[in-house]
């Protein structure tokens, strides 16, 4: 650990606060005392810390008050509450108050150092948590999703995102609904993608209700911040009626956008193209996983899946690329990086271009 961890210690006794920060300064943190609550919340507020040391009796706002305010300003930042009283219901309440650790006065060298190092672990872990996403990948029947953006989805997955599918018909008019269930758990299962199958009748999905409510409870349970479904610009009535009961179901979810199906119309018109150059082998598998359809649907074959990643490439990075028609979107996309399609943490989808194509 090293002078780039910085603590903020407070306590209106300048003889305490000056030995918390003098014992972190020795351990190679960078430590800075505050002796008013109030000044500690407008220091927090302008300046970058990793943890907070505070005691819990103060003047003018007591320590529990002041690690309610601090959540307010600083929801991931780790608290670490001292007091003189070692009674249960302080740690209980301090511990309510969403404090993360609790020390003991008088406080030991070592259990300053200890408890500090493991906050602030505690506090990078939580950072790397929050910067994944949910995503939600939304289609009319079985493989639809997989086959407009499986590779997307691998390279989701391989970031560390989770990604959720929600399946609206067993798919019945192309098989047996049975057999097609079994295979896209087997899909999910592959890429460890959580899946919510409903059964809705093929080739009958309403735009209205049931579907709209559907998607709703489902968006209500997984909370995601992208979601994926069919474009409007599609020939099959089921890809039509999902695409207008998810615009209005997912209304208040930041990143929205629409992938290609086989029976998309020549008005579908991308303006992202995800790189899948990694994981066309995934998306491969995925497919070989819909058995029933794989032998019957030329679309799936590999040689015309492979081709179809290929051509839209010319419009992104790297050798092969889904599309997608962007409706909505909460952040900026960055340029394809070929060697890595991992997600970065502020963008929503994997890797793509900012090319806007022409003639498509």
């Amino acid at each position: 650990m090293d002078g780039d961890v910085r603590v903020l210690v407070v306590d209106d006794d300048p003889d305490i606060a000056h030995f918390v920060r003098t014992v972190l300064q020795k351990a190679g943190m960078t430590a800075v005392a505050c002796f008013d609550p109030l000044e500690a919340l407008a220091l927090a507020a302008r300046e970058r810390f990793d943890a907070v040391i505070t005691d819990i009796e103060m003047p003018g706002m007591n320590g529990l008050e002041f690690v309610g305010k601090l959540r307010e300003l600083q929801p991931d930042l780790p608290v670490v509450v001292m007091t003189a009283h070692a009674s249960v219901e302080y740690a209980v309440e301090a511990l309510r108050r969403n404090a993360d650790e609790f020390m003991v006065k008088p406080v030991r060298r070592d259990d300053v150092v200890t408890t500090t190092l493991r906050v602030v672990e505690l506090g990078r872990s939580r950072r790397a948590t929050a910067r994944h996403q949910t995503v939600l990948a939304i289609g009319a029947h079985p493989d639809d999703v997989e086959l407009g953006i499986g590779g997307t989805l691998a390279a989701h997955r391989s970031a560390g995102d989770q990604v959720v599918i929600l399946t609206l018909s067993r798919g019945a008019r192309g098989g047996e609904a049975g057999d097609r269930m079994g295979e896209s758990m087997a899909a999910a299962e592959l890429i460890g993608a959580r899946l919510f199958m409903e059964d809705l009748e093929d080739t009958r999905i309403s735009q209205a209700d049931p579907t709209v409510s559907i998607i709703e409870r489902v968006v209500g349970q997984v909370q995601p911040s992208i979601v994926y479904t069919h474009s409007a610009h599609d020939r099959h009535q089921d890809h039509r009626a999902v695409h207008s009961a998810a615009t209005v179901a997912t209304r208040n979810v930041p990143t929205f956008a629409c992938y290609q199906s086989p029976s998309a119309t020549i008005d579908y018109r991308p303006t992202r193209f995800v790189s899948i150059d990694g994981f066309t082998d995934t998306k491969r598998a995925l497919l070989a996983c819909f058995g029933s359809q794989s032998g019957i649907r030329t679309y799936m074959q590999d040689d015309f899946v492979l081709a179809t990643s290929r051509y839209w490439s010319r419009y992104g990075g790297g050798q092969h690329c889904e599309p997608l028609e962007v409706i909505r979107e909460a952040s900026t996309v960055v340029g394809a990086q070929s060697e890595s399609p991992a997600l970065a943490s502020s963008f929503s989808f994997p890797t793509s271009t900012l090319t806007e194509p022409t003639g498509v």
